[in-house]
């Protein structure tokens, strides 16, 4: 029974660290909303002017298919690195070109890829908060922009799981560049807030050039922040049941004490009044 009391703590304690995590991560992604629409405005900016290209370097037609993919080295998430890793090599294993590198966020997601005998794999660290996701996305940054310099990668895909209502999550994937069409279109549809025209300061290239890495920087923080959320999210869920299976195996320890102290009571009591019946009716000597 002590035992099962110190394990229900530490559950609890678990459930109360990831909850709080859950809300942080959820405030920050709801924070970078009102950021990320002011960058798309910037790029509707620069499509509607007919700027919007890749700066200066044309990818070569043997361009590889470059990936990341954000991963946990966290217990206590199930199958989580598992499913979206599947969910990756479906997507790829749709594609027809070559696949190029792919950037691993976990130790657990990386070694997934190079037991899929995938050669060129690179792995970052799982952030543990809120400020260490800024981090790991400039050292993403740095290494995206290295690869495109050298002219190897002509598409780059990031694949993560998102939150869901009812503390699951989807794995999903996302173009980074180049730019998906359709999301061109809607933004070049979309209307100025005000009536006064924008105006580019300095030259076109280095306005698209800034928007493309700001763009860049949003969509990767937010897919941290929301696979972060949905690790925690899927932990909460499974300390929740660890909680409620505790729970029972407390109350069934609780009903057997009871039986137990019941059958030693019981037996007291019959000791009792055995006693009793016998100094009431002693039984008669056989001595002559």
């Amino acid at each position: 029974m002590t035992a099962a009391k110190d394990l229900g703590a530490v559950v609890r304690s678990m459930k109360a660290l990831a909850a709080s995590s859950i809300a942080q991560y959820e405030q920050a992604v709801s924070a970078l909303d009102a950021y990320y629409r002011t960058v798309e405005l910037g790029l509707s900016v620069c499509l509607r002017a007919d700027m919007l290209r890749r700066p200066a370097r044309e990818v070569p037609t043997a361009a590889l298919l470059g990936a990341i993919v954000v991963g946990s080295d966290q217990g206590l998430v199930g199958r989580f690195n598992e499913v979206l890793f599947d969910f990756v090599r479906g997507q790829m294993h749709s594609v027809t070109q070559k696949i190029g590198p792919i950037w691993c966020i976990g130790d657990r997601m990386q070694q997934l890829a190079a037991d899929a005998a995938h050669a060129n794999v690179r792995a970052f660290t799982v952030p543990i908060s809120v400020d260490a996701i800024t981090t790991l996305v400039n050292e993403m940054l740095i290494a995206l922009e290295l690869a495109r310099e050298q002219g190897l990668i002509g598409e780059i895909r990031i694949f993560h799981n998102r939150p869901i209502a009812g503390a699951g999550y989807d794995p999903i994937g996302e173009q980074l560049l180049p730019f998906d069409m359709l999301w061109q279109s809607r933004l070049t549809a979309r209307a100025w807030p005000s009536h006064v025209n924008p105006e580019i300061i300095g030259t076109s290239a280095a306005a698209v050039e800034h928007f493309t890495r700001e763009y860049l920087f949003v969509v990767l923080f937010r897919a941290c922040a929301e696979s972060l959320a949905s690790e925690n999210a899927t932990r909460l869920a499974a300390m929740q049941r660890a909680d409620k299976n505790i729970q029972d195996i407390q109350e069934d320890l609780k009903r057997r004490y009871q039986r137990m102290r019941q059958g030693a009571i019981d037996e007291e009591l019959f000791d009792v009044l055995s006693g009793y019946e016998l100094l009431r009716h002693p039984q008669p000597s056989r001595h002559p």
